[in-house]
Formats: C-alpha cells, structure tokens, sequence
C-alpha cells in the first residue's frame, strides 16, 4: 500500500511540469475570465516572493541548482499572462477599467489612483530600475562570473589534487569536490544564459505596454465608438495596471538573478554573511553615530530623526566592543592550594627527554591550528599526513610531536627531524594562501611570499578575496593546508631517515606472520638487520615504496649469500621491482621516452670510476653535466613527459646522487626496464 502511494506521488510529480507547460500553451490560445487571470496573476507573484527569499534563505548558490530552469519556467508563465491579459483588454477594454479582472484593476485604479499619467511615470521607473540596473548588473556578473569560473576549474583541480597527495582528504573526498567543480561550472554557465531571459522580459514588458495603449486607442475609438479621452482611460489604466502586475514579479526576479551571482560559494545564510562584514568592527558604528550626531545638531535638519538613530548606533557599538573585551579576556590563574607550592620531586632518569622523530614547533598566533580543546585543524591534516605517507612509502611513519615555541616568531613554525631543523616558514592564520601553479589569468591582493612546500610564487590574501583568487587560476590553500603539506613533502624526502632498526623488525614481523619461513632464511643466516636497514633506507631516499616488503626480503635471500653490500644489493633489488620503478615514473603509458649519454661522454665517466668504489670528475665537467640534464628535465616537463636517464647500471648510483638536484629527474639503469616496455629516444645528453 505504501509502496503504490510512493508511486503515484512520483508520477504526479513527474507530470507536474509538463502539465505546467502545456496550460501555459493552452492560455495563449484560449480565452480566459477575469476570474482565472486574477488567480493565475496572484500565483504569479506570490511564486516570484518564494523565490526571492529562496534565493536569500539558500546555503550556497549551488544548493539552489534548479533555479535557471525555473526561471526560464516563471518567465514563461508571465509572458502568457501578458499574452491572455492582452487578449481580454482588447476585446473588452470599452466595458471599463474593470474588464480583465480584479487585479489588474487595483493596479490601475488603487497603486497610481486611478491617474494614467501617474501610472505611466510609475511604470517607467520600475523598468528603468529593472532593466538598466538590475537586470543589465545581474547579467554583466552573470558573464564575468561564468567565464572566470571555467577558467578557474585547473586551479581548483589542483587544489584537489594537492590536498589529496598530502593526506588531507581521501579518494571519496576528492571525487565530491571535482563533482561539486563541475556542478559549479554548469551552473553559473546555466545563469549566464538564464539572465538573457530576464533581460529580453523586462524589453517584452516595454513593447507590451506601447502595444496594448495604441491598440486600445485605435480599437475603442474605430470600433466601439468610444471618445479619445474615454478610451485614454480605460485603456491606458488597463495596460499601466497589467503592466505593474508583470513587473513586479520580473523585478522580484531580477533581483533573485542579482542575488545569486554576487553572491560567495560559502555555505552561510546571507543575513549571517552580512551582519558579521558589515558590522565586524564596532568602529564603523562610532563613525557612523559621530557623522549622524553632527547632521542632527545642525539648525533646520531633521533633528530627532538623526540624534535618535545616532544614539541607536553609538549603543550598538558599545555592545560590541564590550562583547569582544569579555571574549579576549584572559583567564584568571588557578589558585594555589593551601597558599603554598609544592615542592619540587628529586631528579631521575625519567627526566632525561628524548629526542622527538619528528617535531613541529609554533609560534604563539598558531597555537589555535594546533589546540585540540578547539578542534585545531592542524591536528586532523597531520594525521591524514601520516595516514597517507604509510600507505605510500610502506612503513608506520612516527608521531609528530607538537609544541609551541617562544623562540619562534609568532607566525613562524619550525619542522624538525631528530632535533635538527629542516624546514621552517611564516604563515598567517587569519590569510589563505593563493599559490600560482604556472599559468594564472591576472594578478590578486596581497603580501607576496613563496610556497614553502615547492617554492612557487605565491600571496597571502584575506578570506573574501578565495573565490577572485580562484577565478584567476590561483590554487588557494588554507593556512592548515599550507603547513601540512610543507610538512608532508619534507617528511617524503627525508623518509629513509625515519626507517631504523626498529622499524625494519616490524616490516620482517608483519610479513614473518605470512611467509614465516622466507624471513628465517633472510635474517640472521643471510644478513645482519643492519644491512637490511641501510637496503630500505637507499630505496626510500630514492623515492621508492617498501611497501613490496616480500619481493625485496626475496631478493635480498637470493643475492645476499653474494654479497652483502649494502649498494649492490640495493641495485639487485631495483632491478627486481623494475616493473613497478617504471610504472611510478611513467604510468602505464606504451613507451617510455628517455634520454641518455652521448658515447663520448659514457666512456669519460666510465673512466672515472675508481674500482667501482668513487667517481673522480673535474667540478667544470659535473657542472655542464647537470646544466645539460637540467634543461633536458625542463624540456621533458614541457611537453608533459617523464624526465628518465637512461644509463649503464654501473654509472647508475653515481649518477643518480650527482644529479638529485635536479627536480622530477629519474636516473634509471640498463637492467632496470622490463623487457615488454618499449624505449623511446628522445634526446642524448652529451
């Protein structure tokens, strides 16, 4: 029984809108009574205020996605009504100002008193304030708005993928921002065309009026014998009361358009939005209570008008500041118990601190990032930083112990790894940070600075100017964000220093659980723990993943009864997750392009090595060396591919440690490509 109810409630439903349609086609072609123009009038409007404070009350812009339909729908309806409107006018006009209904009449008669001159001056200005400002502003945002946010979408989408790549959101997280990107960008695209609509009604409304008035005239006088100054009357109060009924509705919807596009992407009602900015200074208030004070003492002036609203705002601002003096008031110290101190216990080895794996310090203005009583996002972003590293390196990254220090600046945090600092920047936490991803469409507000995670170009900018920011091709970030992902690109690049001994054992245990018998044969027969170690820590600061944890443990019992070390096993286990090496710098692409060494040059360095234990090369040599692969590397970027030195798996190490500096480079080894994955030459470094 509910189920059939359910049904029959989505089938009227469904047919709610065509039916729509469909009367509106019949109205065109069929008469109507004044009766049935005075309800469909009356909807007419009181649909247009719903949707006027639909458009106020709504979250986000995005949450009242229907709207350029329903706007073209209401644009419709009213245009018909003219339609049939104009059809009872004209043909009954000569009966009296009453001949199409109620509504219209009280239009005409009551709103201008019954004075066709007053009605026409007032009809002119409602069209002059709906069609020049409103609806031409509505549709000149509308345009601005939708163009710079299709060109917004690869900054946004960067965004995306930034905060996805440190941790800060997962796969489902991301695949609902780019869904809520595309939305966004279908939508303002929709309004942009739906403002036309607006604005070719408010032009519709003027021809309707010169039409129903010279029609009338022509009519009432050549057929209905009526005098000039009789049908003058009727007809114009007819058409000047048809007319306000049309344009109020049109301008109610004009302002709903104008709403809408000026409006944030921000989740907040708009009354919130604008009584926090407007009023977020209780000084604007004492100006504004000053400059009403002044104007009410002045002779002839309106003089309790303007003291009465000066002392209504002086009392506002005073409420204000006194409610921001009892937030930012210090608590008061705990009293001490008994009026004397504790004494303090004896020193002991638990004293003694250790040394933090990883530390984050933060000057005094971060401490809300980081206070957990307030819900610091800074908290939740580092875990997803570490939640994400694990998955990708293989390993349990450490804790990151978290303190304030007042040797930093206020702004300043400092990242530290064993007690030694690697990083550190200033942030601002009342500012987001609008980072340049190399292609931006203008220049925003703000205090230049760089991205401390890549070093781009970047400004700080405040809260309202994210969406402009946006527009522009900008990838803005929030302050939590920014530290985050500074400290998820330091903790990759330095994650062979947070793999140990301990950690080692715990990658053999987990994977004893599954192959106990593999692990056995491996540790203690075949290598120390140690070498083991010092193989994970060269593939880590390779850029490589452990997670393969069973192939390499493979590997190393197979060669390690050769050689134990630590170098050539690790070039033994590159070799054995090549497949994977490969995939991670090209993807799953057919061929992959490389670049290698010009003959000449492959047997310069090959000379160098001094048994395989050093490479001796002149400091002018290593420089064009490393300038030729910097501008080959760029080159490849350009162009969208993967940087790869192609080179003999004995020049391979040397290699990749001389040239680390050069970003996006992979330096990769003769043996180490599969034999299925097709080499593409691209160029020859010499």
């Amino acid at each position: 029984m509910a189920n059939s109810k359910g049904l029959a409630s989505d089938i009227v439903r469904g047919l709610g809108v065509p039916l729509m349609l469909l009367t509106m086609l019949a109205m065109v072609m069929i008469p109507l009574p004044p009766m049935a123009l005075d309800i469909l009038f009356t909807f007419n409007i009181a649909l247009a205020v719903a949707i006027l404070l639909t458009a106020i009350y709504v979250g986000r812009p995005l949450d009242f996605g229907v709207f350029p339909t329903i706007l073209l729908v209401v644009t419709l309806l009213r245009l018909v009504l003219n339609v049939a409107s104009t059809r009872v006018v004209l043909l009954d006009g000569h009966t009296g100002t009453g001949a199409a209904g109620k509504v219209i009449e009280a239009f005409g008669e009551f709103v201008v008193g019954g004075n066709y001159a007053v009605g026409l001056v007032i009809f002119g200005i409602l069209v002059i304030i709906n069609f020049v400002v409103v609806t031409k502003g509505a549709g000149r945002v509308s345009e601005v708005t939708a163009r710079f946010t299709l060109d917004a979408m690869p900054g946004k989408q960067m965004a995306i993928d930034a905060d996805l790549n440190a941790g800060v959101i997962d796969q489902d997280a991301a695949r609902l921002r780019r869904q809520e990107i595309g939305e966004e960008a279908d939508f303002y695209g929709s309004m942009d065309g739906a403002s036309k609509f607006v604005r070719g009604d408010a032009v519709a409304g003027i021809l309707i009026l010169f039409i129903n008035i010279i029609g009338g005239l022509i009519i009432g006088t050549a057929q209905h014998d009526l005098s000039l100054s009789a049908a003058m009357h009727n007809y114009t109060l007819l058409t000047i009361g048809d007319g306000l009924v049309a344009q109020i509705p049109s301008l109610l919807l004009s302002t709903a358009v104008a709403i809408i596009v000026t409006r944030m992407s921000k989740s907040q009602d708009m009354g919130t939005q604008m009584f926090t900015q407007l009023f977020a200074d209780h000084r604007t208030l004492i100006v504004t209570a000053t400059v009403l004070t002044v104007l009410g003492l002045i002779p002839g002036m309106p003089n309790f008008a303007f003291l009465s609203l000066a002392a209504a705002c002086g009392w506002g601002a005073w409420r204000m500041a006194k409610q921001r003096q009892q937030a930012t008031r210090p608590q008061a110290e705990p009293a001490e118990q008994g009026g004397r101190l504790a004494s303090l216990p004896d020193l002991s080895w638990q004293d003694v601190s250790s040394v933090d794996m990883v530390g984050l310090d933060v000057g005094y203005r971060l401490i809300p990032l980081v206070d957990r009583a307030r819900d610091g996002a800074l908290v939740s972003r580092i875990k997803g930083v570490r939640k994400k590293l694990t998955e990708d390196l293989g390993f349990l990254i450490p804790p990151v112990h978290i303190r304030d220090n007042l040797d930093l600046g206020p702004s300043f945090y400092r990242i530290s790894l064993m007690g030694v600092p690697i990083g550190e920047a200033e942030v601002h936490i009342d500012r987001d940070l609008a980072i340049n991803p190399g292609q931006v469409f203008g220049k925003v507000n703000g205090i230049a600075t760089r991205d401390p995670a890549f070093g781009l170009e970047a400004y700080w900018i405040d809260a309202g100017q994210r969406e402009e920011a946006q527009m522009l091709g900008y990838t803005v970030v929030d302050t939590a964000t920014v530290v985050a992902t500074h400290l998820s690109q330091l903790l990759q690049n330095h994650a062979h220093e947070l793999l140990g001994h301990e950690e080692t054992q715990q990658l053999l245990d987990r994977l004893a659980a599954s192959t106990p018998k593999l692990v056995e044969e491996l540790t203690p027969k075949t290598l120390p723990m140690s070498v083991i170690a010092r193989v994970l820590q060269n593939l880590l600061e390779e850029g490589i993943s452990v997670k393969n944890i069973r192939r390499i443990a493979e590997t190393l019992a197979e060669n390690g009864a050769k050689s134990q070390d630590p170098d050539v096993l690790s070039a033994a286990v590159r070799v054995s997750l090549g497949r994977s090496i490969v995939q991670n710098v090209a993807g799953t692409r057919a061929e992959l392009p490389v670049l290698t060494l010009e003959p000449e040059l492959e047997r310069i360095l090959n000379e160098s090595t001094r048994d395989g234990s050093s490479m001796g090369l002149e400091p002018g040599l290593v420089e064009r060396l490393h300038e030729s692969l910097n501008e080959q590397a760029q080159k490849q970027e350009v162009s969208g591919d993967p940087a790869v030195l192609l080179v003999p798996p004995n020049l391979r190490p040397w290699l990749a440690r001389m040239m680390r500096g050069i970003r996006n480079l992979h330096v990769l080894a003769y043996n180490e490509i599969p034999d299925d994955k097709r080499i593409q030459m691209v160029g020859a470094v010499s």
